[in-house]
């Protein structure tokens, strides 16, 4: 479809088909992240785990709309990554990489699907350990959660972007943590991974959005990252970075022949979603990517970190605002929590109490693959405490 087309015939949730579309992505977008979650064990390879995520993503998406006349594009719109302790985000190595995960070990798990540019992201911590999750470890993990269950209740129609940048630094301060600087939530539309409608995660004098007002069929990826350190994770080595996106209003006559040619493969295999490096062949990858950055022709997604011994926690979800209510159709249930911090704050328990629906609900759709926190989709959350965890034991 040209540009021009995809403008003219600019399709959102009033069309049943797409709705279908993005619950289709969601779904499978969910089982990847099962999967995922399966593998991670003491030991493993954080590569081949990351590697069985994206494979998994592609052969469900590629059993989908196999008969249809016009080809539908399907597939990875945001690579497995794995980040462990204070690796904030998009650590999703090279196949020469051998880094394995270890017990204890806090894993942030983020990946995504589209089905005709639709698309459905997730993003999960876990911490590799049998029982209860204690301490700080804890407080932060139930700081995401509490702030992800606030966020839903507030990103919708009528709401504006800044009640929600507010309420969730908000909750984070509960539990004696910190949301990290420099993560957005964006509006997700066909072929659009970052749309323009942005939630800010902390307000600062470097990145300013602009005021926005939350709409019936919009749909968002609502991202939240907190940690026990100060919240300003760094960049420590560019050769981490495997993730780019390719920059399409941007060109430039590259002068290196690995560069061209890396480029001519991305754009044939990747013109638009987010792609990891190991899918390109990578002594040639290596080269040729540094001269397409440097030239702004790719966006590079870097590893970031706060600092040893800092922990830090990532939920993600895919929130469809329909006319009858807010329908999140990417989620996963936690371990047990029990952190050492409890929210009483009357505001954040009045947030918690917001319904997501805002009538019953008709013609019930069939339920999403694993979602062991169907509950919490009701009515009211409860913000997590040493009593309520708020999320069923996997």
């Amino acid at each position: 479809m040209s540009d021009d087309e995809r403008e003219e015939k600019e399709l959102d949730l009033t069309s049943p088909e797409v709705v279908t579309k993005y619950k289709s992505a969601a779904e499978i977008a969910n089982k990847a992240l099962q999967l995922v979650l399966s593998e991670c064990k003491p030991k493993a390879k954080i590569v081949d785990i990351c590697e069985k995520g994206d494979s998994f993503i592609r052969e469900q998406t590629g059993n989908m709309y196999k008969n249809v006349k016009k080809k539908i594009e399907r597939g990875v719109a945001f690579p497995t990554c794995i980040s462990v302790n204070n690796t904030v985000c998009h650590f999703s190595p090279l196949a020469s990489d051998e880094t394995v995960l270890e017990d204890g070990d806090m894993l942030k798990i983020d990946l995504g699907c589209h089905i005709d540019g639709f698309i459905a992201v997730v993003a999960h911590t876990h911490v590799l350990q049998g029982g209860p999750v204690m301490g700080r470890a804890a407080d932060v993990l139930a700081a995401a959660n509490t702030a992800a269950e606030v966020a839903l209740r507030l990103v919708r129609p009528g709401r504006k972007n800044k009640d929600v940048t507010e309420a969730i630094q908000k909750v984070a301060a509960a539990y004696d943590c910190k949301i990290v600087e420099g993560v957005l939530s964006h509006q997700l539309k066909q072929f659009v991974i970052d749309g323009n409608k942005v939630v800010l995660s902390v307000p600062s004098p470097e990145t300013r959005v602009e005021d926005a007002e939350f709409e019936e069929n919009e749909v968002y990826a609502v991202d939240i990252v907190t940690s026990t350190g100060d919240g300003k994770p760094r960049l420590l080595d560019e050769k981490q970075t495997t993730i780019y996106k390719r920059a399409v209003d941007k060109s430039y006559h590259l002068k290196m022949k690995a560069s061209r040619f890396i480029f001519s493969e991305i754009s044939q295999k990747f013109p638009i979603m987010p792609f990891s490096a190991r899918a390109l062949e990578e002594k040639r990858a290596r080269l040729g990517l540094v001269e397409c950055v440097n030239h702004d022709l790719l966006q590079p997604y870097p590893v970031l970190h706060e600092k040893p011994g800092d922990y830090v926690a990532h939920i993600k979800f895919t929130v469809l605002l329909m006319p009858n209510g807010s329908d999140r159709i990417t989620s996963h249930s936690l371990q047990e929590l029990q952190p050492t911090k409890t929210t009483d704050d009357p505001e954040i328990k009045a947030w918690l109490a917001l319904g997501t629906k805002t009538k019953k609900k008709g013609g019930g759709k069939k339920k999403k693959g694993k979602k062991g926190d169907k509950p919490e989709e009701s009515a009211e959350a409860e913000p997590m405490d040493a009593t309520t965890n708020g999320a069923s034991q996997e």
